[in-house]
C-alpha cells in the first residue's frame, strides 16, 4: 500500500515511562516486539490496539491510508471487517440523476475520516486540528515510545509555578508539556474481548502497537525478505570464498 507523507502528525503522538524520567520530558525505553531484525506484531495486541483506536481516537482522529480489508492482516475474519465498515458512511456517486450519495462503507474502503475537513475538524475542537494517525508511529525519530508516553503522560496538575492556558492540558512528554488534547484514556474505558484489564498502560501499549502496524504493515514481511537475503549472502560468500582455493590451490 503506497504511503502518502500527511503533515501536522505530531499532536498526537505519545510516550511513557517513570515519572522522574518523564516530568524531565524525557522517554522511556519501552521493549516492542516489532522492534529488531526479528521483531513482528503480536496479533492479540493489534486487535486490542484496534478496540482502542475504535472506540476512542477514532472520535477525533482519522486513518486515511488504512482501508478497512487491510484488517484481515491483524486476524480479523471477512464478516467482522464487513461489520465494522458497515459502522461508517462514505460519499459515493454520481448515480444516475448526476447526484452525488452517502452509502454504508465497504472493506474496500478506506477508514473514514471523523471530520470532513480541516476547518470542521478545528471548529469541533476548539481550534485544534487532531491529525490523521496513519503515520504517527514514523512521524519522528523513537515514535512508538513517544506515542505510549503521551498517552500515558498526561497530569492532573501541573508542577508548581508552572502556568497553564486555558483549555490546555499538562503532559510531561508533548513538547511544552501544554496539549489541547484532553486525557484520552481512562482505565476500563475499553473492554476487551480477550478479558484484559484495561489500564491506561495497557491501553496505550496496545494502541501504540496497532499504530505501528498501520504505519507500516508490511514490517514483519520486510523482515522476513532481510533475513533470507542475508543467508542468502552468507551461503553466496562461502561458495565463492571455496570456489576461490579451488581455482588458487591448481597455482600452488
Amino acid at each position: 500500500m503506497r504511503r502518502i507523507l500527511i503533515g501536522a502528525i505530531a499532536v498526537v503522538l505519545l510516550a511513557g515511562g517513570p515519572a522522574a524520567a518523564a516530568e524531565e520530558g524525557g522517554l522511556p525505553a519501552h521493549k516492542w516486539s516489532f522492534t529488531g531484525p526479528f521483531g513482528h506484531f503480536n496479533r492479540g495486541a493489534l486487535q486490542r490496539g484496534f478496540a482502542v483506536y475504535h472506540q476512542i481516537c477514532a472520535s477525533c482522529h482519522g486513518l486515511e491510508l488504512v482501508a478497512y480489508r487491510n484488517l484481515a492482516d491483524i486476524g480479523f475474519d471477512g464478516t467482522k471487517i464487513a461489520e465494522i465498515a458497515a459502522g461508517a458512511e462514505v460519499q459515493d456517486g454520481p448515480n444516475e440523476q448526476g447526484d452525488m450519495y452517502m452509502r454504508q462503507a465497504r472493506p474496500a474502503d478506506r477508514f473514514v475520516s471523523p471530520f470532513p475537513n480541516e476547518n470542521a475538524a478545528r471548529t469541533a475542537n476548539n481550534g485544534a486540528y487532531p491529525p490523521d494517525l496513519s503515520l504517527a508511529v514514523k512521524a519522528r525519530k523513537d515514535g512508538s515510545n513517544y506515542l505510549y508516553g503521551l498517552l500515558t503522560g498526561f497530569r492532573e496538575q501541573p508542577p508548581a509555578g508552572v502556568k497553564m492556558t486555558d483549555g490546555m492540558y499538562y503532559n510531561t512528554v508533548f513538547p511544552g508539556h501544554q496539549i489541547a488534547m484532553p486525557p484520552p484514556l481512562a482505565d476500563d474505558a475499553v473492554a476487551y474481548d480477550d478479558g484484559t484489564a484495561a489500564s491506561v498502560e495497557q491501553m496505550a501499549e496496545d494502541v501504540t502497537v496497532f499504530l505501528a502496524w498501520a504505519a507500516e504493515p508490511n514490517l514483519e514481511a520486510r523482515k522476513r525478505m532481510g533475513i533470507k537475503v542475508l543467508i542468502f549472502l552468507v551461503v553466496l560468500t562461502g561458495m565463492l570464498f571455496a570456489l576461490k582455493r579451488q581455482v588458487w590451490s591448481k597455482l600452488h
